[in-house]
């Protein structure tokens, strides 16, 4: 029987994604606890800092197991860390590369990037100047243009590099199209950039090719090795100190990279920087050993945090009725009540609705705009509410980004119930018979119940005369709740990653407070800051990883003398 395909991949392929990223929401928010504990750690003497003190002093080490040197130290076996070290051993670079965890971190397999050699094949051009002031305007000018130009200037080649790689562990590249079209109710910039090997978080993804290539070359990645603090004097950082099986190893270094990523899972971090992000979010999904680590090391060496929070939050935290925004309890051990790490179809614009059962924002917007409006309604969340038409709504609202593995699934005949799947069965999707059905599954009661039923019929009359008269939401975006069964389900936002990391310049050298480059110390991927502000601008579609990736293979170019 021959499968179903869109773009080449089949639907197959597509369920073995969705059964892939179900095992590693399991697996993210399982987790391991890092190896190392604070009792095992020497420190000033100093009471230990207060729950709100996200930064506390840093550990004193009192005795040193052994020592080593290298030309260059990078810290994290992520996006940029594993980028780094492969360009690194290509350039004959002296390097050791070290990783808390006991594997090379997640890989996102998405990556942005401007001029690449499939996008010339294909005639895509993107307008450097335009997109440069696009990321500028979404950071509201709190950013580097240098720090951006980068990306812009470097990621082509360095995803036809990362290709070369790729397509000899048999994996082929695509480029994401973009429809352009108007969104939100105004013009977005929709520039195509996102590159994906197929089929996407299916082995070997990128960072495992990268490892392996690495430990042929016989420079392996070093696993349980975690960060301590850096070793500075004089404002010049020259290595690490790390916990790891044999005690505390000091690596000297002539240059030290931090790629640690950002800080969603420390809680005490998010409490202090990004408060705003936990009144819209009511799950997780970043990775379990963020936390924010590299960040603090750097600080405590004499580089500038940026001031503003950055999360990057997606409007998918499907929750039970009654369930807010925010961490369930206090302190390190604090947590989102949501345990579905992303249902997908949240981000589709169906109609949304807050605990009072009225329409409070345009739905057609990018992901954490939704859950931003969301946290000024109580509980910070919404109820979003769809018939059984929805996979041809589906297919009509065509979305961008990975809200398009919906419309994927769509065209590929997925049954919706098969695609809620684990919302439906987790009991925070329900689905009704009638509308009144659903509305006491939701838990609208009296008046709020009332309420909700007069906006289901506004809401049909809109569809109806294809005109949203409340929030301007594009007509092609309306859809009718009429055909049954009809379904909803509680949403906030699933935290997956923190931007606002260390202040750098253009060659990812760490700043200090007063703009100077704070000696051997470099800072790429999450763990940076300098290019996002505020939010992470959805909808310029894997800038986040392309930015990543291109910083780390940027650093170890500059440092073999590719780069002046």
């Amino acid at each position: 029987m021959t499968e179903n395909t869109t773009n080449g991949i089949s639907r197959r392929g597509f369920l073995g994604l969705g059964a892939l990223v179900a095992a590693g929401a399991t697996a993210a928010l399982s987790g391991c606890a890092p190896k190392g504990s604070g009792e095992a750690m020497a420190t000033t003497g100093a009471e230990a800092p207060a729950a709100a003190d996200w930064l506390g002093a840093a550990p004193e080490i009192a005795d040193i197991a052994r020592t080593e040197d290298t030309d260059f130290l990078i810290v994290g076996a992520g996006t940029a860390g594993m980028t780094a070290a492969l360009t690194a051993q290509e350039a004959g670079l002296d390097f050791i590369i070290c990783e808390k965890n006991g594997t090379v971190q997640e890989t996102r397999e998405y990556v942005g990037a401007v001029d690449s050699a499939y996008q010339k094949q294909m005639g895509v051009e993107v307008d450097k100047p335009k997109l440069l002031n696009e990321l500028t305007r979404y950071a509201s000018g709190k950013c580097n243009q240098e720090v951006i130009r980068v990306w812009l200037d470097e990621s082509g080649e360095c995803l036809d590099w990362m290709d070369s790689k790729m397509q000899a562990a048999e994996k082929q590249c695509v480029v994401d199209l973009v429809n352009e079209h108007p969104t939100g109710g105004t013009d977005y910039y929709l520039p195509t950039l996102q590159h994906v090997w197929l089929t996407p978080y299916t082995p070997p993804m990128r960072n495992d090719v990268f490892a392996s290539l690495i430990e042929e070359a016989g420079n392996p990645v070093r696993f349980g090795w975690e960060l301590v603090r850096l070793v500075e004097a004089d404002g010049v950082v020259t290595g690490a100190i790390f916990n790891t099986e044999e005690g505390y190893v000091q690596v000297n270094a002539k240059d030290t990279l931090i790629a640690t990523g950002g800080y969603p899972a420390n809680p005490v971090m998010m409490s202090a920087l990004s408060p705003a992000a936990l009144a819209c979010c009511t799950a997780s999904s970043f990775a379990p050993n963020d936390t924010g680590d590299g960040i603090k090391a750097a600080i405590w060496a004499g580089a500038v945090k940026e001031l503003e929070a950055s999360p990057m939050i997606f409007d998918r935290g499907a929750v039970a009725p009654g369930v807010d925004c925010g961490y369930t309890s206090e302190g390190e051990g604090a947590m989102l009540p949501g345990g579905i790490f992303q249902e997908n179809i949240g981000s589709q614009p169906f109609m949304k609705v807050n605990r009072h059962g009225k329409r409070f924002v345009n739905e057609s917007m990018p992901y954490d705009f939704m859950c931003n409006a969301a946290a000024q309604q109580p509980g910070g969340v919404w109820c979003q509410v769809f018939d059984a038409n929805a996979p041809e709504d589906i297919l009509r609202f065509d979305t961008i980004g990975c809200s398009a593995f919906a419309k994927q699934m769509m065209a590929v005949g997925m049954p919706i119930d098969e695609f809620c799947a684990v919302a439906l069965d987790a009991g925070c999707m329900v689905k009704a018979d009638t509308i009144e059905g659903l509305a006491d599954a939701m838990g609208f009661a009296g008046a709020d119940k009332e309420a909700f039923l007069e906006q289901v019929e506004r809401y049909n009359a809109q569809f109806d005369a294809q005109i949203d008269d409340d929030f301007g939401k594009e007509a092609f975006r309306l859809s009718a709740l009429r055909t049954a069964p009809f379904y909803g389900c509680w949403f906030g936002g699933s935290l997956l990653t923190t931007l606002d990391g260390i202040r750098i310049n253009k060659h990812c050298q760490a700043l200090n407070e007063a703009g100077e480059v704070v000696e051997g110390l470099y800072v790429a991927g999450d763990a940076s800051g300098s290019f996002f502000s505020g939010n992470y601008p959805e909808y310029i579609v894997g800038v986040a990883s392309g930015r990543s990736s291109t910083q780390g293979r940027h650093v170890a170019r500059y440092l073999a003398g590719e780069i002046a």
